[in-house]
């Protein structure tokens, strides 16, 4: 049994999926992962992690625009306003969707469905430093 760590960063240019699933499968083949567990956490809580279709870019983008209709970037509907219009309702869309994702690992291979793929999930406006924390348990 083997535990290991990984913190990985993405940088954003604003409000939009930013796919890394390759980036995982890479790390999982370079560290020679055969069975087990891996813990993907997002260390923010004005962005997150989700496991979306990976094929037609359509649904990404009406998943943005659906996330902003639940959640408008209107000052006077919040209290937390401290950071400008994108604040609040980044933190209500990432309350909505995930903070960590747990994925199996069989026989070498990453388990996910034919048209799915991990999204960062940015739900600021400006340019960020995203950390996401891989976490690895298992032979």
């Amino acid at each position: 049994m083997k535990q290991q760590f990984f913190d990985f960063e993405i940088n954003t240019v604003g409000q939009k999926l930013y796919e890394f699933t390759d980036q995982v499968i890479d790390w999982t083949k370079k560290n020679n992962f055969k069975n087990g567990i891996l813990n993907l956490n997002i260390l923010h809580t004005s962005a997150s992690l989700i496991i979306q279709e990976n094929a037609d870019p359509d649904v990404l983008t009406d998943l943005i625009n659906y996330f902003d209709k639940l959640a408008p970037m209107d000052n006077s509907l919040y209290i937390h306003t401290t950071e400008g219009k994108d604040d609040m309702p980044a933190h209500i869309k990432s309350s909505l969707t995930n903070n960590q994702i747990t994925l199996s690992i069989k026989n070498g291979k990453l388990i996910l469905g034919t048209w799915q793929g991990l999204y960062l999930f940015e739900h600021r406006l400006a340019p960020q430093s995203r950390k996401i924390l891989f976490h690895f348990l298992g032979d």
